[in-house]
C-alpha cells in the first residue's frame, strides 16, 4: 500500500489485490470523509484531469478497487459527481458552494467549474470570488470578478470585507458597456461621406451620452443580418443590400480589445433575417431566409479554425426568430401564429434540438427572449396584436414553471424587443430613452433612465468590455456634439 500525492490531495489505496478484468470500465469505490461513492472509472477519467492522470500513471493506486481521497469534503465530491453525470444542481448553501469550488480546483473538473460560473449571482459572487482565489480556480476567479465589476455600484460596500488585493483586481477590470448599432446596408466609397451614421456606438453611463466606438466597414450590412458577441468580439454575418433584399456574402468581426475589424468566411448557405448566437468557440446561424424562402437550416462557425459546417435543422423553418443563452445553454423561440410560442434548446454535444416548453397566449407570440440566471423572459406583443404594449412571461429552467409578469411595458419603437442583460439589470433602448430595469424575483422594476439612442429605425444591442485608459480618438466623439 503506497500513498501518493497529487495537487495537494492524498490518495491511498485501501483494498489490496489485483486489478479488475477491465480496469477502465470497472466501478471504483471512492471514500471521502465518512462516505463511500461507487463511481464508474470511465466517468471520472472523462471529467477529471486529476483522475485521468492518476489512472494513466502506472502506479499501484490506479489499479485498486477503492481509493481514499484526503482533504476533500463529501458534499463537494457529491456535487462534482452530479455535474459529471449531466446534472445541474442548485447550490444555495454557502458551505456547499465553497466545498464544490474546492473540489473543482483539486480534482480539476472543468464541467463543475463551468457550472459554478453559471451559478454566479449577486448573492454568492463575493463568496465564489474569494473561494476561487483561495483554491486557485482561475476561470471562476476571473468570471466572478467580472460579474462583480459589472455590479460594482451595488456591491461596493460589500467589497470592503474582501482583502485589498482582491478589491484591486476587480477595480482593475473594465465594466461591460451597452453598445448599439442601427440597421445599415453596405456603401461605396462615393457614398461614404453621406454615411456618417454608419457607426457602432456605446453608452457612457457616467456622462449619460452615446459616443462613437467604431465605424462599420463599407462592405458590412446590419440590415437583417446576424449580430452576436462572443469572447468580447462583435460578429456581423450576412444581411441584405438594396430593396430587392440581395443576400450579402461579407461577414466581419470587431475586436474590442484592439479596435480592429477583420473579415471572416461567409456561411455555405447565404441567409438573412436569421438568429446568430455565440457559444464556446462557435457561432450558430439559425434559420432565416434566402430569396424569400424561409429556412430551417443551421450552420455553425468554429472561430478557432475559421470554418463553417452544417448542424441539425430546426424543427421547422423560421425567420426573425428570438434566441438567447441562459446557464450556458442555447434557446430559441419558435411560434405558430398567432397563439403558440415554443421554446427549443440546442444541445451542441448531441447536435440536436429538444422541445423545452410551450406557451399559449391569445393573439400573441414571443418576439424577444433574454436569459437571466436560470430564467427565460419572453417578450410578446400586447392583446389584440398591440405592438405598442409589451407583455412578459418568465419560464424557470429549474422548476419548469411559467410566471406571467404583472402589467404591461411600454414598447415604443420596439425597445423591449432589443433587451440585453448585464448582471441583475436589463437594458432596453429607443430614440427617446435607455431604460435600465432591475431584474429580481421574476419582476422587472425601472431603475435608471438614460439618454436614448439617436438613430431612426430598428437596432442591434449588446454588451462589450472596452479597454480602460483608451485614447482612441474615434471613441471620444459624442453623437450629440
Amino acid at each position: 500500500m503506497e500513498p501518493n500525492s497529487c495537487h495537494g490531495l492524498e490518495v491511498e489505496a485501501k483494498v489490496e489485490g489485483g486489478p479488475a478484468a477491465d480496469t477502465k470500465m470497472a466501478d471504483l469505490r471512492v471514500r471521502v470523509e465518512g462516505s463511500v461513492f461507487v463511481v464508474e472509472r470511465a466517468l471520472l477519467e472523462r471529467g477529471s484531469e486529476y483522475f485521468r492522470a492518476l489512472f494513466h500513471s502506472g502506479m499501484r493506486d490506479c489499479r485498486q478497487e477503492e481509493l481514499d481521497l484526503k482533504g476533500l469534503r463529501a458534499r463537494g465530491f457529491a456535487v462534482a459527481l452530479q455535474v459529471l453525470a449531466g446534472g445541474r444542481p442548485a447550490l444555495s448553501d454557502d458551505d456547499e458552494i465553497a466545498e464544490a469550488v474546492e473540489c473543482a480546483a483539486f480534482l480539476q473538473v472543468e464541467s463543475l467549474t463551468k457550472h459554478l460560473l453559471d451559478l454566479v449571482d449577486s448573492d454568492n459572487c463575493l463568496l465564489m470570488y474569494q473561494t476561487a482565489a483561495a483554491f486557485g480556480l482561475l476561470e471562476l476567479y476571473d468570471g466572478a470578478a467580472r460579474f462583480i465589476r459589472d455590479m460594482y455600484p451595488d456591491l461596493e460596500e460589500d467589497l470592503k470585507c474582501l482583502p485589498g488585493e482582491l478589491v484591486e483586481y476587480v477595480e482593475s477590470l473594465a465594466p461591460s458597456v451597452f453598445v448599439a448599432v442601427g440597421t445599415h446596408t453596405s456603401c461605396t466609397t462615393a457614398e461614404l461621406p453621406h454615411a456618417a451614421t454608419r457607426t457602432v456606438c456605446y453608452l457612457d453611463e457616467d456622462e449619460n451620452d452615446w459616443k462613437v466606438l467604431t465605424e462599420l466597414p463599407m462592405e458590412a450590412s446590419t440590415t437583417m443580418a446576424g449580430v452576436a458577441v462572443l469572447d468580447n468580439r462583435l460578429y456581423i454575418v450576412g444581411g441584405v443590400c438594396g430593396g430587392r433584399r440581395l443576400a450579402m456574402e461579407s461577414c466581419f468581426c470587431y475586436d474590442a480589445a484592439t479596435n480592429a475589424w477583420s473579415a471572416l468566411a461567409s456561411p455555405q448557405q447565404l441567409r438573412y433575417n436569421f438568429m446568430l448566437v455565440g457559444h464556446e468557440d462557435h457561432l450558430y446561424a439559425i434559420g432565416g431566409e434566402y430569396e424569400k424562402a424561409i429556412m430551417a437550416s443551421v450552420e455553425r462557425y468554429q472561430v478557432s479554425t475559421g470554418t463553417w459546417s452544417f448542424a441539425s435543422d430546426l424543427p421547422r423553418p423560421v425567420s426573425g426568430g428570438a434566441c438567447t443563452k441562459a446557464m450556458s445553454r442555447i434557446f430559441v423561440c419558435l411560434w405558430k401564429p398567432m397563439e403558440t410560442t415554443e421554446i427549443y434548446e440546442y444541445l451542441p454535444n448531441r447536435d440536436r434540438w429538444t422541445l423545452v416548453t410551450t406557451l399559449i397566449r391569445p393573439q400573441s407570440y414571443g418576439h424577444c427572449m433574454v436569459g437571466h440566471r436560470d430564467d427565460l423572459y419572453v417578450m410578446r406583443n400586447g392583446p389584440s396584436d398591440d405592438f405598442l404594449r409589451c407583455v412578459m412571461d418568465c419560464y424557470s429552467l429549474t422548476s419548469g414553471q411559467w410566471t406571467a409578469l404583472p402589467g404591461h411595458y411600454a414598447n415604443s419603437r420596439g425597445a423591449l424587443f432589443t433587451a440585453k442583460v448585464r448582471g441583475d439589470s436589463a437594458f432596453t433602448v429607443n430614440r427617446s430613452a435607455t431604460l435600465e430595469y432591475a431584474v429580481k424575483d421574476k419582476k422587472w422594476k425601472p431603475r435608471t433612465q438614460l439618454r436614448g439612442f439617436p438613430r431612426s429605425g430598428s437596432m442591434w444591442t449588446f454588451f462589450l468590455r472596452l479597454p480602460k485608459a483608451d485614447t482612441r480618438p474615434v471613441r471620444n466623439r459624442a453623437l450629440h456634439s
